[in-house]
């Protein structure tokens, strides 16, 4: 058993509206989401595609660029879908754009709208973490290229943090974050070979070196050391560069993160201490509930069923190898999940 739970401790998660995502990098992802009447309705999409081992996809700092893409996307796909699950899926008609688009470019509404967020979001972040800090710092006509960088990457560590605090401030995102809570605590719990219980799992840390958000802070720290190595002084060609070599620094900060989590040397444990230190705001202590539908969602991903599942109240009875009926409903406690065979090293 202890060998099995090694092997699994890739597995990792994100919080969601009033839910959880689980992710077993060998099998797919499971969703579970507490409804306003108090059932948890869980879901699980299995893996559509498989990168061969040495293929590009797997190339270091490449592979971080693709886990980056497939994260933002997938993410921003069960967002959606968590609030589908919750009732509060938006049901006006689609405008006549919208239509227009539907029929050139055969997807539904929904669809566009996810394509539309995902863009907006990435201009955003692109606007607030990369521009912004480049124009600030070009308006103080500094001469010095390394000056510059690190000025520049300062302010953007800045900006971060401050966007993270604030945030966190907003109820809703309050809640997310009480669920990103629950979804370490579980994880925590599993590699500490602990009683899977929620009771037992709340007295595990809400604090995990593979989160996101050790991902993001040390993507913020090695831009700083990598721009700097980039002597360019004016604004347009300093951000050009940026957005040039964004992919390259994304796919670093991967590699550092993945290195640090495998290691318990004083190295590695000063590389995870900043973001460790940053899930003080990216987290919350939860509450048992929120422990329940973290552990419906890990129990799923672990058990990796052999089809997608589609609106099953959590407490259906277990797998028999056919698709199992949609919104069935039972009270059964969660089963101590079931080690998959193999699991593939995983950054959160």
């Amino acid at each position: 058993m202890k060998e099995e739970r090694k092997r699994c401790s890739s597995v990792g998660g994100q919080a969601v509206l009033e839910g959880v995502m689980m992710k077993n990098p060998e099998s797919g992802m499971a969703l579970a989401v507490r409804r306003p009447d108090g059932t948890i309705v869980e879901e699980f999409y299995r893996k559509k595609k498989e990168y061969k081992k040495g293929s590009f996809p797997t190339w270091p700092i490449v592979r971080g660029v693709y886990a980056f893409v497939e994260s933002l996307v997938s993410g921003m796909k069960i967002t959606t879908r968590s609030g589908e699950l919750l009732g509060e899926e938006f049901e006006e008609e689609p405008t006549k754009f919208e239509k227009w688009l539907s029929e050139k470019l055969g997807k539904s509404a929904t669809d566009i709208a996810m394509v539309i967020a995902v863009i907006l979001a990435v201009g955003l972040s692109l606007g607030l973490f990369v521009f912004l800090p480049s124009f600030l710092v070009s308006l103080l006509k500094l001469d010095n290229s390394f000056v510059i960088s690190l000025l520049e990457g300062v302010l953007r560590l800045c900006i971060f943090l401050g966007y993270v605090a604030a945030i966190s401030l907003m109820k809703d995102i309050k809640r997310v974050f009480m669920y990103h809570g629950a979804e370490h605590k579980t994880i925590a719990c599993y590699e500490a070979e602990g009683e899977m219980t929620p009771e037992n799992i709340m007295n595990y840390t809400r604090f995990h070196a593979r989160c996101g958000t050790n991902y993001l802070l040390l993507v913020m720290v090695v831009s700083i050391l990598f721009f700097a190595c980039i002597p360019v002084k004016s604004f347009w060609p300093r951000l050009v560069t940026r957005l040039l070599f964004l992919p390259v620094v994304a796919g670093l900060g991967y590699e550092v993160l993945k290195a640090a989590a495998k290691s318990d040397g004083p190295i590695a444990r000063a590389v995870r201490a900043p973001g460790l230190a940053l899930q003080r705001l990216t987290t919350a202590e939860p509450t048992v509930d929120m422990i329940e539908v973290a552990l419906v969602s890990f129990n799923l991903a672990m058990a990796s069923p052999a089809e997608d599942i589609k609106e099953r109240v959590h407490g259906a009875p277990e797998e028999t190898g056919e698709a199992p009926a949609e919104k069935t409903e039972a009270t059964a406690a969660p089963e101590q999940p079931a080690a998959p065979e193999e699991t593939a090293q995983n950054a959160q």
